[in-house]
């Protein structure tokens, strides 16, 4: 692992943890954006689930299904749920800072992880990367890759446990306790 991705990896995690507890301390979450931030978790958690079904992590490039409409469909997911946590928040400097980090850090780790896939997969990745764009996905069209010739990976149960994508959902049904308990104390106590 280069150097900037330990940095950005490391660090990424480590201010994330001050990141969550300022959110909470500013979040004035009410059950109404509760209930509409869960709803648009839940379509994160639906993107990070079709992606973690097709990725074969260290084992080969990952081209079709959602990886055919954008190249980091598990961020994408995680960026969804981040705007599901900033609605659950309800409150403008909650959500700008839960906005800046991400911008920060997943943006950097993204380029960082190309490096990587670059090195790995070689002419491969980087006609997969001039077709496919790094974020935003294509939403009218699937990239047509040279590679399309060989049988399309499908989405499997099995890769998506063993890729251990339930944790995310264990996760964001803690954090979200964690959003309702914020708004219970501000209910019964004014905290």
């Amino acid at each position: 692992m280069s150097e900037p991705r330990k940095f950005w990896m490391r660090w990424r995690v480590r201010i994330g943890y001050p990141v969550a507890v300022l959110y909470w301390l500013l979040a004035t979450p009410t059950r109404h954006w509760i209930a509409i931030g869960a709803a648009v978790a839940a379509l994160g958690l639906l993107v990070r689930a079709a992606a973690s079904g097709e990725l074969r992590k260290n084992q080969e490039l990952a081209t079709s299904g959602i990886y055919s409409r954008t190249r980091n469909p598990l961020y994408l997911g995680s960026a969804i749920l981040a705007v599901g946590f900033i609605i659950a928040g309800h409150s403008l400097w909650a959500g700008l800072l839960v906005a800046l980090y991400f911008s920060v850090f997943y943006y950097a780790v993204m380029r960082n992880e190309e490096d990587d896939l670059r090195a790995k997969f070689g002419v491969a990745f980087q006609q997969y990367s001039s077709s496919v764009p790094l974020f935003f996905p294509k939403v009218f069209s699937t990239a047509r890759l040279p590679s399309e010739s060989e049988p399309k990976k499908t989405f499997s149960w099995q890769q998506f446990r063993r890729n251990r994508e339930y944790k995310a959902l264990i996760g964001t049904i803690g954090a979200l306790a964690i959003v309702w308990l914020r708004m219970w104390l501000r209910e019964r106590y004014g905290y």
